[in-house]
């Protein structure tokens, strides 16, 4: 059983520099059609500063962490035993290329079902801009599996 005490744990900041080439690419591979994704001219037309980031961005700049895993290890938590289980995004001002988001994240739920068999990691992360304006967060549910 994962250890209860790791809830409300918050891990170190992590800040990320956001930038055009990146905001086109993840705006291509989820499929984004609306020119403002790609075209920085159709955003600033649009009223952004610059290119804006598609809905869901903010995961993909979770994964710049140096190591994205090492909670787990300190966890206890073999990585072939987990799955991703739910994902829920909140959204604010709008992040845009240029800005730097920091992201504060902390545990905050560590739950069971099924005596035991699954276990459930609750991760919350709230993002803000170099202005410490509110860019959004996220809420990911993660689910280790315990059984055979």
């Amino acid at each position: 059983m994962i250890d209860k005490s790791f809830v409300g744990r918050t891990l170190d900041p992590l800040t990320v520099d956001v930038e055009k080439g990146q905001l086109r690419f993840f705006a291509k591979a989820t499929g984004q059609s609306d020119p403002v994704y790609l075209d920085e001219d159709a955003a600033r037309a649009a009223g952004y500063p610059s290119l804006p980031a598609p809905p869901t961005f903010l995961f993909s700049l979770d994964l710049s962490q140096p190591d994205p895993f090492r909670l787990y290890d300190e966890m206890g938590v073999d990585l072939n035993r987990i799955l991703h289980g739910e994902q829920k995004f909140r959204y604010a001002t709008p992040i845009c290329a240029g800005d730097a988001i920091t992201l504060n994240t902390r545990i905050a739920d560590i739950y069971d079902k099924k005596g035991g068999a699954m276990e459930f990691i609750v991760l919350e992360t709230d993002a803000t801009n170099q202005r410490g304006e509110d860019v959004g967060g996220m809420t990911r549910v993660i689910v280790v599996r315990n059984g055979s």
